[in-house]
């Protein structure tokens, strides 16, 4: 797959990148018990850190943030996926498990303090450009709400957005029949090649390792 970042993004997030991740004959089903488990206790020790701090004092969130006002999108309208999870933690209001690829999807955004999407592959075209919404621009989101996409960051095929570190559409979601898929992490704009490499690859290979199949990665940056 073709994935292209457009010249506005590059020039307004100086060190912009993402870590692709594409996969091939994977299974997805109900997390096996150790996902589970993870994602539990990880979430009771995110939930006793915020006691005596904000959200907001976390690094990798401020990162984004910092990103979405840059970009002239409000950080408290417009709250990255990756804050939204933070804050429910922090109302006690954890995370279900919903399926294996959103479990791990969640557990490494919450790891990484990053927005993180994945996708149905084989419901989007063969060219992705990460690109900046335009005025009047907007989908059907998870969250079951409209919502606009201008001044957000997307991710659009032929067909048009489809995916973006605030929210992600309802077209090319994870399901139980997915067979292939593509993953987006949005990593922070500081983390070097090396970090990204090695993030990316951490997160791939225990995504293989729950679901099969195969894949490959890389880091795309201006």
């Amino acid at each position: 797959m073709e994935i292209q970042v457009s010249t506005e993004i590059v020039e307004k997030i100086p060190g912009f990148k993402l870590g692709i991740i594409e996969y091939s004959g994977i299974t997805i089903g109900a997390s096996p018990q150790m996902v589970k488990g993870r994602l539990q206790l990880f979430q009771e020790s995110i939930f006793f850190e915020l006691e005596d701090k904000q959200v907001t004092d976390l690094p990798g969130i401020q990162v984004w943030r910092s990103i979405f006002k840059k970009l002239g999108k409000d950080p408290n309208r417009y709250r990255h996926s990756a804050e939204a999870l933070f804050r429910r933690i922090q109302k006690q209001n954890y995370l279900p498990s919903v399926q294996s690829a959103i479990d791990l999807n969640n557990f490494f955004s919450l790891q990484y303090q990053v927005p993180i999407g994945i996708y149905d592959r084989d419901r989007l075209g063969d060219s992705v450009s990460i690109r900046l919404g335009q005025s009047g621009e907007e989908y059907h989101g998870l969250n079951g709400r409209v919502n606009s996409l201008e001044h957000l960051i997307v991710s659009a095929d032929a067909a048009g957005p489809f995916g973006s570190p605030f929210v992600d559409s309802d077209r090319a979601p994870v399901t139980l029949n997915t067979t292939n898929a593509l993953q987006i992490i949005y990593l922070q704009p500081s983390t070097s090649m090396e970090n990204a490499e090695r993030l990316t690859a951490s997160l791939m290979n225990m995504f293989i390792q729950v679901h099969g199949g195969e894949a490959s990665f890389r880091i795309v940056a201006n």
